[in-house]
């Protein structure tokens, strides 16, 4: 587990002035990772660090060889075109380029002048998907979302027996990841229309999405070799924003008996930039579970993740309809609610996954399942707040919403924030449903 050192000093401040903005996501206290270039130049991307409303460019920091030892190399490790080495060289290696990143942008900093010659406005660059990403898993790990779904269909339903014991997952589709500002085709598939004795093959007219967290894998394991759950978060890099497109129509006549396919394989958005665990140290919580719960087997629990396993992350779905950008309305929020209410953990997610032999990858990608709270207003997805689409949502502007429309764009967003330390935020995480493509 990661403890609190001198980069995470809430009155510490950075040169750049930005950065030390109330309300700011990207303090000196932060320091996550994106892949990135100016926009529309045709550079090679290349790893960046963000700090106020600049990027460091990585690359051209290690070409300024300001740095030496252990954060030399993991520097040259962060400036290539994906972070999957970077990823791959474990929790020392990150933390040796973090103190180094924090010493370098640190108010009074000698090398100010050096630094400052790469620094990238971030109105002004475009992104990547920020690892080659060899294998993407999505986990059901919320029992509010679980049960809030289940009671949609009915009122004294549960969630799954298996739900309370282990978390449960299933594979997703690389192919169709892309980074925030994707914008995609609403699917076609089979769905079964209400009334209907037959299937029809259609555009999805059920599109929803899932605010969920990205854990983003470092070091793997070898097949065949499992994950201890106390060492499960040596082997994550980093958290990130990820919206799970669903087509709900799809996935309800699709998932009898198994998991989803057309319903979820179409798209999936992550925010570029990675906060890592490091910068996450202040914010984290005891992991428990309610009076009544069953416990963990042993392989899923321990006491460190007991002591201080969840992390309090907020989070906020946001909705920007068409109409609203033609007349300059703002996004209407949708819900807010924490990753500290999550009934899994991500260092358990990490361990569930490895337990049976599977081979986790540097640049891995795991979703945490859509987050939702106990709370009015705490819903990740729009399937709980509209009640299956039959109890519309105000978006304001006269517009109402049961599920997405095309046109409609998802925000997402997450910070930190408490008294005694420094705000952490994620960014954003946009995505766009485009009209469904002509048969």
């Amino acid at each position: 587990m990661n403890t609190l050192d001198h980069t995470h000093d809430p009155a510490a401040r950075s040169w750049l002035a930005a950065a030390n903005a109330a309300g700011c996501d990207f303090p000196i206290q932060n320091l996550p990772f994106a892949v990135l270039r100016r926009r529309g130049s045709g550079e090679a991307f290349r790893g960046a660090v963000a700090i106020g409303d600049q990027a460091l460019d990585l690359a051209a920091l290690a070409n300024a060889k300001l740095l030496t030892g252990a954060a030399a190399e993991a520097l040259a490790l962060a400036a290539q075109p994906t972070l999957n080495a970077f990823m791959a060289a474990g929790p020392e290696a990150w933390r040796a380029l973090r103190h180094a990143l924090f010493a370098l942008l640190r108010e009074g900093a000698a090398q100010e002048a050096a630094v400052r010659s790469g620094l990238l406005p971030l109105a002004e660059v475009e992104y990547t998907l920020p690892a080659r990403v060899g294998d993407y898993t999505d986990f059901y790990t919320s029992l509010d979302h679980a049960v809030n779904c289940m009671r949609i269909m009915r009122p004294d339903a549960d969630a799954p027996a298996n739900f309370r014991w282990l978390p449960q997952a299933y594979h997703g589709r690389v192919s169709t990841l892309g980074v925030s500002g994707q914008r995609f085709h609403r699917p076609r598939g089979q769905w079964l229309p209400p009334g209907a004795q037959e299937p029809v093959f259609a555009p999805c007219a059920a599109m929803d999405y899932e605010c969920e967290l990205a854990l983003w894998i470092g070091p793997g394991n070898a097949a065949g070799q499992p994950i201890a759950l106390a060492q499960a978060e040596q082997h994550l890099f980093g958290i990130g924003l990820l919206n799970d497109w669903s087509a709900r129509d799809i996935q309800m006549w699709e998932m009898a008996p198994l998991g989803p396919f057309h319903a979820k394989n179409f798209a999936t958005t992550v925010s570029p930039w990675i906060v890592t665990l490091d910068a996450l140290a202040p914010y984290r919580l005891p992991w428990t579970r309610a009076a009544g719960e069953p416990q963990p087997l042993p392989y899923l629990d321990d006491p460190a993740v007991r002591g201080q396993g969840a992390f309090d992350i907020r989070l906020e779905v946001w909705l920007e309809s068409e109409a609203a950008r033609l007349q300059g309305r703002a996004p209407a929020r949708l819900s807010a609610t924490s990753f500290r209410h999550q009934y899994w953990s991500a260092a358990q997610m990490i361990a569930h996954h490895a337990a049976g032999g599977c081979g986790l990858q540097p640049g891995d990608l795991l979703g945490s399942g859509t987050i939702s709270g106990p709370g009015p207003g705490e819903a990740g997805a729009l399937l709980e707040l509209a009640h299956g689409g039959r109890q519309p949502v105000d978006i304001g502007g006269g517009e109402q919403r049961g599920f997405l429309r095309d046109g409609d764009s998802i925000i997402l967003r997450g910070w930190c924030d408490k008294s005694g330390a420094a705000r952490i935020g994620f960014g954003e995480c946009r995505g766009t449903v485009l009209p469904a493509v002509d048969a």
